[in-house]
């Protein structure tokens, strides 16, 4: 059987797991945001627990993918919430990272304007600071998606959801004359979900981000 027999064969499958793929970014990311941002504001308005905060979010990401699913499963057990967990923590360096660097690199005159204007903390952070630092945070977000998207292929070894789970089945029935099919087709399932996720995020800067600032 060719590949494109594979694909107009299997085209159902491919998009259901390609559908719970999606779902598992955009669940991990919508944790690591909810972590990130903060984390990201704490960093960037204490020079002391930058570093040790900065550090902390780079440490996962250098954990080796398997292993971290694997912390988890005493935890959470077999499936999704594993994967989760473990995908959160690998989305949250280039989120926490880019909103402390775009706080940063807000103007102070600005800054001072708005304190002149007689704003308060939270209000300049939300309606001034936070603003004009968002094509750097979504840059981060951006990232840190693409990343995850990756990462989450190999949830399939933990039993997690995804386009993970085809290629894993290919692998695992070497020497089947279907098995290249089931890997190149999740691994292209993974880059077509990449790629459209990728254009949201180019809709989404010029829908959300001004001209004067992009």
């Amino acid at each position: 059987m060719t590949f494109t027999e594979y694909l107009t064969r299997n085209y159902d499958n491919l998009l259901e797991l390609g559908l719970e793929h999606l779902n598992l970014v955009l669940i991990s990311m919508g944790i690591a945001l909810v972590v990130g941002l903060p984390l990201g504001i704490v960093a960037h308005r204490n020079k002391l627990l930058r570093n040790p905060i900065l550090s902390t979010a780079g440490f996962f990401l250098t954990l080796p993918s398997l292993a971290l699913f694997a912390i988890f499963i005493p935890v959470f057990g077999i499936g999704a919430p594993p994967a989760v967990a473990a995908l959160s923590l690998y989305a949250l360096l280039p989120i926490v990272s880019n909103t402390a660097t775009g706080l940063a690199s807000v103007s102070p005159a600005v800054v001072k304007a708005s304190q002149g204007m007689g704003m308060t903390g939270y209000q300049r952070l939300l309606r001034v600071e936070l603003p004009l630092a968002w094509p750097v945070i979504l840059t981060g977000i951006r990232v840190s998606t693409q990343v995850v998207v990756g990462i989450a292929a190999i949830a399939a070894l933990v039993g997690g959801p995804g386009l993970g789970t085809e290629i894993f089945r290919g692998l695992r029935s070497q020497g089947n004359a279907s098995a290249p099919n089931l890997v190149y087709g999740g691994t292209l399932g993974v880059i077509v979900l990449a790629l459209l996720l990728d254009a949201a995020f180019v809709l989404i800067r010029r829908l959300t981000i001004s001209r004067g600032i992009r």
